[in-house]
């Protein structure tokens, strides 16, 4: 059964919620909130829509997969900005440097892109694998930073905001371990020999796809009852 749609649909509404709370909210969360809508633009867009003009030219998909790992490493510097506040309770800076410094990167992985050889399927390959391994790196990195920050603030309302983002995490990790493991063994490639590891790794992606969307959008939905 083809998920493509409904990632898309759950995504959609995870990615504007996202969006929606990096406008209003105070500098430390717009790193963390954007980072969540870069995967509505790099990762899922591109993946769940493949008819759209241009998606199809390896330019395009070399760019998707940067953004997507670009997303992976706002977020991760939004939460290790939080886990400083949470210990020091100090906090400087403005919300539009978080977006002007993300354009800035998302630009320069244009040019990029643009200055260098047109992408061959193997270096798509390789920026696709290179992408998937660092969400699923920093992903663990993050659930243990996050477990920290929950641990500074355990006795504050907002707590419980930090443990719904530790599942966040979990879920990505499954989606792109899942996606790394076939992209490592080639696995898609080999699906006649071993089909039922195919299948598995397939069933997991899309599964932890689907929740991490779900609890994205729910995180944020609670995030913005609490904070506003």
């Amino acid at each position: 059964m083809d998920l493509s749609l409904l990632q898309l649909g759950l995504w959609l509404i995870a990615g504007i919620v996202s969006f929606y709370f990096s406008l209003g909210s105070a500098r430390v969360w717009t790193s963390i909130s954007l980072g969540f809508f870069l995967i509505l633009v790099g990762v899922v867009i591109p993946t769940a829509i493949p008819f759209l003009p241009g998606a199809d030219l390896p330019r395009v998909q070399a760019l998707g997969s940067i953004i997507g790992t670009i997303a992976i490493m706002v977020m991760t510097h939004g939460f290790m900005e939080y886990y400083l506040f949470s210990r020091t309770l100090e906090l400087e800076g403005r919300r539009r440097y978080v977006f002007m410094g993300t354009a800035l990167v998302i630009l320069g992985s244009v040019i990029f892109v643009a200055i260098n050889p047109e992408p061959s399927s193997r270096t798509l390959e390789v920026i696709r694998i290179i992408e998937n391994a660092n969400w699923v790196f920093l992903s663990i990195i993050n659930i243990d930073m996050l477990r920290k920050i929950y641990l500074n603030v355990k006795d504050t309302p907002i707590a419980r905001g930090f443990v719904a983002f530790m599942g966040v995490f979990v879920c990505l990790f499954l989606w792109k371990g899942a996606a790394l493991y076939i992209q490592v063994y080639d696995l898609q490639t080999l699906a006649g020999e071993y089909p039922f590891r195919y299948q598995f790794s397939s069933v997991v992606s899309h599964l932890g796809n689907i929740l991490a969307s779900v609890s994205v959008g729910g995180t944020f939905v609670y995030l913005l009852r609490l904070l506003r």
